[in-house]
């Protein structure tokens, strides 16, 4: 697994490099001082697990925790007091300072089995082409029938799932999940909208109708929504 450590104690964060180097099976990508430099590095790079101390200057590690969406948790700190709170961010363990060698092992152990859970279950999924999308949203999983996906539309570093009933928020851009979905049935058609082609009522040049929905169908996507759309039809 690959994963990064946040520590503001320099010899704190040099003991865990050592735990972690100690282990063939983990990968450390880097070694931060604070949350700004981390959020940095998370920009434009994935882990699977992060080892991280709650006090620290600025945005302490609880706060941050909770903007975590695809990374697993484990906090690293010299308090005791956090640990209830720990819970509420889906951490996967909390090791108090100094850490044993033992406890280390086991969160990540513990961190191994949850993650080799996630990838199975992703794997079976994929094999039995299922008929629903996993969504995670605000620490909660939403199971969504493709059938009841009416659109979904873009927002920065978040989309939004549009079903006849509901509106699921989730940290991924429109690409990542445009390759989650069955290409036959959903239609990119703008830089911000991908449309499932049965919701659609109906469509002109630069509209398409969805419900009370106006969908903007851009010029970069019309020949590809016109080829596969109509020649459906």
């Amino acid at each position: 697994m690959k994963c990064i450590i946040i520590d503001d104690e320099p010899l704190a964060r040099e003991g865990m490099v050592d735990m972690v180097s100690s282990r063939n099976d983990l990968k450390l990508l880097g070694a931060f001082k604070n949350i700004s430099q981390a959020k940095l590095f998370l920009n434009s790079n994935t882990v699977d697990l992060i080892f991280l101390d709650i006090e620290m200057p600025g945005i302490n590690g609880l706060e941050f925790a909770k903007t975590i969406e695809d990374s697993m948790v484990i906090f690293a700190t010299a308090y005791k007091e956090y640990a209830i709170d720990s819970y509420a961010v889906d951490a996967i363990g909390y090791l108090l300072k100094p850490i044993l060698r033992s406890q280390f092992e086991k969160a990540v152990d513990k961190a191994f089995t949850f993650h080799k859970l996630i990838e199975e279950g992703g794997s079976k999924r994929n094999e039995m082409s299922t008929d629903f999308l996993f969504i995670k949203s605000e620490r909660r999983y939403y199971k969504i029938q493709y059938e009841k996906i009416l659109f979904i539309e873009g927002l920065k570093d978040y989309v939004v799932v549009h079903t006849a009933k509901d509106k699921v928020i989730t940290a991924l851009n429109l690409k990542a999940i445009h390759e989650k979905l069955p290409k036959k049935h959903f239609l990119r058609v703008s830089k911000s909208y991908i449309v499932n082609e049965s919701a659609i009522d109906s469509f002109d040049h630069y509209t398409i109708y969805i419900r009370e929905h106006e969908i903007p169908l851009s010029k970069v996507y019309q020949e590809d929504f016109y080829n596969s759309y109509i020649s459906k039809s």
